[in-house]
């Protein structure tokens, strides 16, 4: 059982009686949201018995595994042989260009070739950083000069994706805050960059989610999907922490699924979003 909900059962499992207004403040800390928490707490009362420890996990168990979608599907190659673009968006801190290359390195070791556009230029340590994975995990990876347009960038990866037929490009944007217009319009532009070649791309766009930030990270996914539609999820930092409720909330409330997780520092603690052992993270 993860950390969060280690200590909600334990301090449950110490007390005499359930004290319910604490019980559901625990559940919306725990970032499932208002409307699950308080679904979690009816179906609890409706048992119309005293109430275990273990009865709040398995009823929280089988609310996420209503709530959350099916496993994910990985992306794979087009069969016309062009790219699959796939750009990773959100704020600086969340774990962006690491969970870029780590995306990389997981098609890789599925036999697909990868290519990296580092298009965070405003925050020249991202473009460093970037290249650095590049060399650690052997993937190439397209920078512009200090302060290139991103999507100047993202054009030219595309282009030497497009030439070299390579099967996947990730564009690692610019970790952009959420309040911010003027970068939420450098998206848009992004996007229009990368439909030059390819009227059709990007093909899946990526908000990178920190799991112990909650209701923050419900306020990004709001923000980044007005500007820039997005696909899915990669929550990071799924590490035992108990949190990761977020994930359901911001699928309940946009539809918008968690696709990846990453659960640790090194480059393997990435992996596609399976529901069942996403729950046992969690709980």
């Amino acid at each position: 059982m993860a950390g969060f909900f280690k200590s909600l059962f334990n301090r449950i499992a110490n007390r005499a009686e359930i004290d319910w207004d604490d019980l559901e403040a625990d559940l919306i800390a725990a970032d499932l949201g208002v409307k699950t928490a308080t679904a979690i707490i009816d179906d609890l009362r409706a048992l119309g018995r005293a109430i275990s420890a273990e009865d709040v996990v398995e009823t929280t168990r089988t609310h996420l595994l209503e709530k959350l979608p099916d496993d994910t599907l990985a992306p794979e190659p087009r069969i016309d042989g062009k790219p699959f673009v796939i750009l990773v968006v959100g704020v600086n801190g969340t774990g962006k260009t690491t969970s870029s290359a780590k995306l990389g390195l997981w098609l890789r070791e599925r036999g697909r070739t990868v290519v990296l556009a580092a298009a965070d230029t405003f925050r020249a340590a991202a473009v460093e950083q970037l290249q650095r994975w590049g060399e650690r995990l052997d993937l190439p990876v397209v920078t512009g000069n200090p302060n290139a347009d991103p999507s100047s960038v993202c054009y030219h990866a595309h282009q030497k994706a497009i030439a070299d037929g390579t099967q996947f490009l990730i564009c690692d944007t610019a970790g952009r805050l959420h309040t911010r217009h003027n970068l939420m319009e450098e998206l848009g532009k992004i996007r229009r960059t990368l439909a030059k070649q390819d009227p059709t791309s990007p093909h899946l766009t990526l908000l990178v989610v920190d799991a112990t930030t909650g209701t923050n990270a419900l306020q990004q996914a709001r923000e980044f999907h007005k500007a820039s539609p997005l696909d899915g999820l990669i929550v990071t930092k799924l590490d035992g922490s108990g949190k990761g409720g977020i994930a359901v909330t911001i699928f309940d409330q946009l539809g918008i699924a968690p696709r990846f997780i990453g659960t640790g520092e090194e480059p393997e603690a990435f992996t596609i979003f399976r529901k069942q052992p996403f729950i046992a993270e969690i709980l």
